[in-house]
């Protein structure tokens, strides 16, 4: 008995590595994540594809991430979370290879979808922390959370340099596969498997009727704006995929073990936050390509922009993610000193204060920079945050799921803001005279709406964080074991 005030000592040590494992994980998650969009002429020129069909190089990835994150994530809860990491990183990897060897265009596209379980990394990764660490959960998901915003910029900027020094896009497409290779050893050998399960079988019925409907759905979405949204294919994809999806409602709220269990998420322990998750993702995904666009117009030419060269733009945007990992990395000390509801609150007031300066002035490249900056600090505070109080309420044997519908949340919604936003540019149009011809483009207009939307949208977060539980936690012995919150 003497020996166990000193056992905690190896425990710890081990707590720590794997903790400081899966850091370096999320920060190679965020590395691939941003790897690829400063290659995509390289690659369009590799294989020569036209810029239009290099949207598909994210969009099948976003789509297939959406579909697959909750069915991994429960997966994870049912057979074990560290099988599951070890499974979506070598499928990752494997991906990362067929998109720097592949032969063809369609090859790629196949290793993008391959690489979708990487979202999935981190609602596993939440999974095991608070499984091994109850009490520090908070703050390892903020670190997580920095480390892959952290990644994310560097794989911008590191792309684009190591293209630029070896003039080789196979090798430079080649590296997040070596990265994500040498971590699948040892995600198997260093982190220990969680030891709680949930009872129930896995509704395979409803996972592939989610797959279904939300494929179908945002399939849709994602190309109304290159086919037109009046288009009968368009309204057919986003109608079937709506039935498809109220289908799956009516059966989960029948089905004895559904994929996510509706009674006990409208009890309210769980819908706030994924209603504030959603929004995050509107504002957080849809914002980036204007505000992109923006910086790089030429003012003489369209009478609005900054006329940024490719670098000085890639720098404000990288100070967005530097803010976002600030922010993020902090999340957890704020949450504590002025408890998460508030952080919450302070993070999307933030948030709408940088878009309110973005639509009232946006005129010089340092100032313009400087509020990127400030929304990233904001975004960053609730990234951080928000999956903390999911992962807080999740029962213990369904963090994976109830991490997994987070994620998929904030990305459905940001494919559906990207997809509205474009929609607002092709409608809000100004004729200008490009090379002695008469032109249409998009309006000033139509960046300031969304960028007033955005800030609506943090407004909108403010709003519902106000009635986030402001009771104390709930204890492990006072959540029920096998009813969960989102699923059985």
């Amino acid at each position: 008995m003497r020996a166990a005030p000193h056992s905690g000592g190896p425990i710890r040590a081990r707590s720590s590595a794997v903790v400081g494992f899966l850091i370096v994980m999320e920060f190679g998650s965020g590395l691939l994540q941003g790897w690829y969009p400063p290659l995509l002429t390289n690659i369009g020129d590799l294989h020569g594809t036209s810029a239009a069909s290099l949207n598909w190089v994210s969009a099948i990835f976003l789509l297939t991430s959406v579909t697959c994150v909750p069915i991994v994530a429960k997966l994870g809860d049912v057979y074990g979370h560290r099988k599951m990491l070890v499974f979506a990183c070598s499928s990752v990897a494997l991906g990362s290879l067929f998109v720097a060897f592949a032969p063809s265009f369609p090859v790629l596209l196949l290793g993008r979808a391959l690489q979708a379980p990487l979202i999935a990394f981190l609602p596993l990764e939440f999974a095991i922390i608070r499984h091994r660490s109850p009490e520090t959960a908070g703050r390892s998901i903020a670190y997580l959370i920095g480390a892959l915003t952290g990644g994310a910029m560097i794989g911008g900027l590191l792309s684009g340099w190591l293209m630029s020094w070896i003039d080789n896009v196979m090798l430079v497409l080649l590296v997040p596969g070596i990265v994500m290779a040498a971590c699948v050893p040892v995600a198997h050998l260093l982190v220990r498997e969680t030891s709680v399960r949930t009872q129930r079988r896995v509704d395979w019925a409803g996972a592939a009727l989610l797959s279904l409907g939300l494929l179908t759905f945002l399939g849709g979405v994602a190309n109304g704006n290159a086919f037109g949204w009046t288009n009968p294919l368009i309204l057919g994809l986003a109608t079937v995929g709506c039935l498809i999806l109220a289908i799956w409602v009516a059966v989960e709220r029948h089905v004895r073990d559904p994929l996510v269990n509706f009674r006990i998420m409208a009890e309210g322990r769980l819908v706030l936050p994924m209603i504030i998750a959603a929004l995050l993702g509107a504002q957080l995904f849809g914002s980036q390509a204007p505000s992109a666009l923006f910086l790089r117009a030429d003012p003489d030419t369209y009478g609005y922009g900054l006329g940024a060269t490719a670098a000085m733009a890639g720098l404000a945007l990288s100070l967005n993610t530097f803010g976002a990992f600030i922010g993020s990395t902090l999340s957890d000390h704020i949450a504590r000193l002025v408890t998460p509801r508030r952080a919450v609150i302070l993070g999307a007031s933030v948030s709408a204060t940088a878009y309110a300066l973005m639509v009232v002035a946006p005129s010089s490249l340092v100032l313009f920079s400087t509020w990127l900056f400030v929304l990233g600090l904001g975004t960053g505070v609730l990234i951080g945050t928000v999956p903390s109080i999911v992962v807080d309420r999740a029962p213990e044997d369904s963090i994976g799921i109830a991490s997994g519908i987070y994620n998929s949340s904030r990305t459905a919604a940001g494919a559906i803001a990207g997809a509205a936003f474009a929609l607002v540019m092709s409608s809000m149009l100004t004729p200008v005279t490009i090379d002695n011809a008469q032109q249409v483009v998009t309006s000033f207009e139509a960046y300031r709406t969304i960028w007033g939307i955005c800030g609506l949208l943090c407004v909108l977060t403010t709003s519902f964080a106000l009635f986030l539980d402001r009771r104390a936690k709930q204890t492990d012995n006072s959540r029920p074991s096998v009813e969960t919150v989102l699923t059985k």
